[in-house]
């Protein structure tokens, strides 16, 4: 039987981001199991979390995409959206902060924030989300509450303001005192999640009366009339501090800090109280999307008005098969409605509506606005579409797809398999838009791309696994191309005599470099009839057809100008073909006196890490042949600005992974081909030829 839905207004969405591992899939399965939606508490240990339930998840104990589960709290339902903690998978975070009203920051107490912390705090504020921080594993050896705060607000702001004190730290972590309504609760060690009311411990009133009074300091100056109230009375009331508190904290001008220990389910059930009461409904606020002229508009959601969805994201189940996670921001979509696919201009008829729990499909009467749900087996619709009627005139701006980091040739172990690699590959990028599948025009290799080396290895172990289908990986063959430096003037000539009619062709030309990237330029300077007007282009396709065999190691010529001077024809012997020949001969002995050099593919770099690892990072990029082109010092990390060649990058994921201990981080974008210095021209001319004499036997 199917559910009744949650009216809009008691909807709360909330993504469940951070830094890897800081526990934010526990996390969600101990609300999950607090507010019994589920039987048991999951463990990512154990493999039997809610949210990570996919194959390479569970056995890599790392969540690796967007999972969804709600719970039933205070007669709300919270959409808990679940994102990956790695880098590599960042944009799986940024669709998750996309469809919700608001970002629960997970921190660990022993680690502090870090660089995804910072990365996924920025990306809050550009898209105008209010920020809830969880300072988590408050029951781990070396965890500092107050070592965290500190850190917090060094890196964001006093803004970060703790709603709660905790009540030990390490193994002696057993509650929370709660600053808003001067309480505090303990909780057993033994997972129950069950609190117990008590006093405030006496070794913390003192600090309790005074971090309540800061709290209350803090909301009174977002506001104006709680600042007259509080010069007043010389305080607030737990009502006006409530009501100010969750004004500035959807406003983004106070981040409310919490404390747990998830792995042992205390002080998560105040955390959950926190969600209900600060997270704003999805009826209170805006979305911004684009009409079919492309201009911006402002949809104000309206549970009664047309129905409009954002796709954040598809995925294969072995039984339901793809299923469609989507976002309602207008209107409702009911159980076998045709609902139409703006982007793709297509209609989608719908099956049942459902919510989900995890990989979990249950049923619901229609998905409101503000809910998060998902449908099975719609045919054309993908990631970042958008769902609505017929007639209904507005696109959700899907989150940019970024460009992939690494590549990697990749090819079929059997022969004859190439076909179901290729039709695996669609199938997984239609789940994950990130891994970019393609074939390189220039070394016809296949090419498998994604943000990292980890992010390709779980392709291809999904490949194998749900595609039986093995495969290679190896590192991609680098476009090459290859220049002249001087010009030169040549006279070709081809004559054949065979039987019958022989063959004649002569040409005179010039060749010259032309600058870089301006490509190839043929000119005509014949005057008169030395050669006739309809054998000259044969004589540049000829030219063309060399330059794509390459001078030095069979790879294309590029950047050069040939002027056609003269040359002679035969009446009877001359043809179309004849020339083409000569043209190819008149490239090849020019080509050896204009001065023939390789290019190689350059990058702009971009790597963000820890200042500790500057000098590793410098030394390496010096070894690579980088060129370091300036640096954006940060708080505690550095921004290095470099260009280095494409044959040096296709390792540094995991050499930059090694240096900083996963904590860097680095952007690459192709920007200019540049010579390749001789001695490293010679070993690629050595492999050439090796590859040719291997080619010939």
């Amino acid at each position: 039987m199917a559910a009744k839905p949650v009216p809009s207004d008691k909807i709360r969405n909330v993504a469940v981001v951070g830094h890897s591992p800081t526990g934010k899939t526990t996390l969600i399965s101990a609300i999950l199991f607090d507010a019994k939606d589920v039987n048991r508490l999951g463990k990512v240990d154990k493999g039997n979390a809610v949210t990570d339930f996919d194959d390479e998840a569970v056995e890599r104990k790392i969540t690796i995409g967007t999972a969804v589960a709600h719970a039933r709290h205070r007669d709300c339902k919270l959409n808990l959206v679940d994102t990956p903690g790695y880098s590599i998978f960042t944009t799986e975070a940024v669709q998750g902060i996309r469809v919700s009203e608001a970002a629960l920051m997970v921190v660990s107490a022993v680690a502090g924030p870090e660089v995804q912390t910072e990365k996924l705090w920025k990306i809050s504020a550009e898209m105008g989300k209010p920020v809830l921080v969880a300072v988590n594993s408050m029951d781990r050896e070396r965890a500092s509450a107050s070592r965290t705060l500190q850190q917090l607000q060094k890196k964001f702001g006093r803004e970060v303001v703790p709603l709660q004190l905790p009540i030990g730290e390490e193994h002696a972590f057993a509650g929370v005192v709660d600053l808003v309504r001067s309480k505090a609760y303990r909780f057993a060690a033994d997972e129950s999640g069950t609190p117990t009311d008590i006093e405030i411990p006496p070794e913390l009133k003192g600090e309790a009366e005074a971090a309540r009074t800061a709290l209350i300091e803090m909301v009174a100056e977002q506001d104006e009339a709680l600042l007259e109230k509080f010069f007043a009375d010389g305080a607030l009331s737990d009502e006006d501090l409530m009501v100010g508190l969750k004004k500035a904290v959807a406003g983004r001008r106070i981040f409310p800090l919490f404390y747990s220990a998830a792995g042992r389910n205390q002080a998560v059930q105040p955390l959950v109280d926190a969600l209900v009461e600060l997270v704003p409904n999805p009826l209170a606020v805006a979305l911004v999307a684009r009409n079919v002229a492309g201009e911006e508009v402002t949809v104000t959601p309206k549970p009664d008005d047309t129905p409009i969805a954002y796709v954040f994201k598809t995925f294969s189940d072995p039984y339901a098969g793809r299923i469609t996670l989507m976002r309602v921001y207008s209107g409702a979509f009911a159980s076998d409605g045709t609902y139409h696919n703006r982007q793709r201009d297509i209609g989608e008829r719908f099956g049942a509506v459902n919510w989900m729990q995890g990989k979990e499909l249950l049923p619901v009467e229609k998905l409101v606005t503000g809910d998060i749900g998902a449908v099975a087996k719609l045919k054309e619709t993908r990631t970042g579409d958008t769902l609505t009627s017929k007639d209904g005139a507005v696109v959700v701006p899907p989150v940019p797809i970024p460009e992939a980091a690494i590549s990697f040739a990749i090819s079929a172990k059997a022969k004859g398999d190439e076909d179901k690699v290729a039709q695996g590959l669609a199938k997984l990028q239609d789940e994950d838009p990130t891994l970019h599948i393609g074939r390189d025009p220039q070394t016809k290799e296949q090419i498998v791309a994604g943000a990292g080396q980890l992010h390709v290895e779980i392709a291809v172990a999904r490949l194998r696994k749900r595609y039986k289908v093995d495969v290679t990986l190896h590192p991609p063959k680098v476009p090459y191309r290859e220049t002249i430096t001087k010009g030169v003037e040549i006279t070709a000539r081809h004559k054949k005599q065979t039987g019958g009619h022989g063959q004649f062709a002569e040409a005179k030309i010039r060749m010259e470099p032309r600058p870089r990237g301006s490509g190839y330029e043929f000119v005509d300077k014949i005057f008169g009839g030395s050669i006739p007007n309809n054998y000259r282009p044969s004589i540049d396709k000829g030219i063309q057809d060399a330059a794509e065999r390459g001078a030095l190691a069979g790879n294309p010529v590029v950047d050069f100008s040939v002027t056609l001077l003269d040359g002679k024809f035969h009446q009877v012997d001359s043809s179309d073909m004849a020339f083409r020949t000569c043209g190819r001969k008149a490239f090849r002995e020019a080509v050896p006196h204009a001065g023939p050099t390789i290019l190689e593919p350059v990058m702009q770099v971009q790597i963000a890490a820890p200042d500790e690892f500057l000098g590793d990072i410098m030394g390496d990029l010096n070894s690579r042949r980088g060129r370091v082109q300036g640096m954006e010092p940060g708080d505690g990390q550095t921004v290095v600005k470099a260009q280095v060649p494409l044959a040096e990058m296709l390792t540094y994921s995991q050499t930059l992974r090694s240096i900083t201990g996963g904590r860097g981080d680095f952007h690459m974008e192709y920007s200019h081909y540049d010579e390749v210095p001789r001695q490293v021209q010679e070993k690629i001319i050595q492999a050439f030829a090796g590859v040719a004499e291997e080619e010939e036997e």
